[in-house]
């Protein structure tokens, strides 16, 4: 057996990507094609072992109920009336619908935890409101996209759920590990679009004195009968799991059933509302899903291949310090960012990596929590930035790729920032699991 056969796997994979086949389907041929090379008729019990293992998996049972909760958000208009709750405090502040637009990605981030359905609910409701301000267009694009970004920084993330299984690490020590580093990037956001909008208030220019302004009784009703209730919904999910008090599967149930009893409370619960948000459901849950099985299948016939054990050796003989290879081994999650989705890049290099940077003496967590953020980068990075597609997507002709591109580029320094300091600092990551100790789910 040609131990180097299994490296192929990646270049095919590539190819079939390259020529229009989706990405769950070139991972299921890739590992068919290798499997039948390596193993013959065994292969399809190979494969078929890997469908029990995704489906009994309880962990990925949380993945469609987050998405639940987040589609119950943004459906039934509770994202809409929190983003305006959140801009009555930020409005006079330099840069205040930029400020708002952020903390609303923060907290819709550590509610439901979908990248593209974040930042698609945050550009349908802010686009409008900046254009309407005279906000320059790429500080416009920068802030969206880098608000939308924040499901990937700020648990409960979605992508977590899945890399958390696959790097055989808890979830919720994943999820204490990311807090720190996630609400950092967002603090320094914020202070970015604060610091340009003082310096460059052309850039973002502040509401005019003579609209409405509204009260401090009428702005803390407000408060009281949107963030408040947000708020809680997200200590039910968040703080349960920090603390070691729910699973994710149980958080997720929870902030499920949450988002319902909200909307009942708001008297926006209609029938409407839930089969929308079922069948957006079913949608992106058989999606991500699909992505995880047929990706749980390539790792498993490279490791049976012997992949890995080559791939240990060329980068053991390849005399690079333990320091080099951890920065190679980002770098080509950074690369793979821009041509795969991140459950596919999660799927595809953890396996490998992950037994690689417990050998070289690195703490896992620590480097997931890397992981995620150069993933995030990768995420905002033209020209092939996901971010960049979605936002396409959702905004007016009026608002270029150029636009785009120029945005988010301030954005990406602040996250190598953040990584910087992760790489610098391992207590960042490494402080919150250690001092809450989450139980190991």
């Amino acid at each position: 057996m040609n131990e180097f056969l299994p490296i192929l796997m990646f270049p095919v994979l590539i190819l079939f990507i390259f020529a229009g086949v989706q990405i769950a389907f070139a991972m299921l041929l890739t590992a068919a094609i290798f499997g039948l090379i390596m193993f013959g008729d065994v292969t399809a019990y190979q494969l078929l072992t890997k469908i029990e293992e995704t489906a009994s998996n309880s962990i990925l049972a949380a993945v469609p109920l987050f998405i639940f909760m987040g589609a119950m958000l943004e459906k039934s208009g509770i994202a809409e009336r929190l983003f305006h709750a959140i801009h009555l405090w930020t409005k006079r502040l330099p840069g205040g619908i930029g400020v708002g637009t952020i903390l609303l990605g923060a907290i819709f981030a550590a509610s439901s935890g979908v990248v593209g359905a974040t930042e698609a609910v945050i550009g349908l409701l802010t686009i409008p409101v900046m254009l309407k301000h005279q906000y320059d267009k790429r500080l416009l694009s920068g802030v969206i996209c880098a608000s939308g970004s924040l499901g990937t920084a700020i648990p409960p993330s979605i992508t977590v759920i899945v890399l958390g299984p696959v790097a055989g690490i808890s979830v919720g020590q994943l999820f204490n590990g990311l807090l720190i580093p996630g609400l950092l990037m967002a603090a320094l956001f914020i202070i970015y679009v604060i610091a340009i909008a003082y310096f460059k208030p052309n850039m973002a220019p502040r509401e005019q004195d003579d609209e409405v302004e509204v009260s401090l009784a009428e702005r803390l009703k407000v408060t009281v009968t949107a963030i408040i209730p947000a708020a809680a919904l997200i200590f039910t999910v968040l703080g349960t799991i920090l603390l070691g008090l729910a699973t994710p599967t149980e958080a997720s149930a929870c902030g499920a059933l949450g988002a319902v009893i909200l909307s009942v409370c708001y008297r926006s619960c209609k029938l409407k509302v839930l089969w929308e948000s079922m069948l957006s459901t079913v949608n992106i849950t058989a999606m991500i899903l699909l992505i995880v099985m047929t990706g749980n299948m390539f790792a498993g016939i490279f490791f049976a291949t012997g992949g890995m054990q080559t791939v240990q050796s060329l980068l053991t003989g390849s005399g690079f310090s333990p320091t080099t290879v951890l920065g190679l081994i980002l770098l080509i999650a950074f690369i793979a960012g821009f041509l795969l989705d991140m459950m596919s890049v999660v799927l595809i290099i953890i396996p490998v990596a992950i037994p690689i940077v417990r050998l070289l003496g690195f703490d896992d967590i620590w480097f997931c929590v890397a992981f995620l953020v150069v993933l995030q980068t990768s995420y905002l990075t033209p020209p092939l930035a996901p971010s960049i597609f979605y936002l396409r997507a959702i905004s007016p002709p009026s608002i270029t790729l150029k636009h785009m591109y120029a945005g988010v580029v301030p954005f990406i320094c602040i996250q190598l920032v953040v990584l910087f300091v992760i790489l610098a600092f391992p207590e960042t990551a490494l402080w919150l699991p250690r001092i809450l100790g989450a139980k190991d789910w």
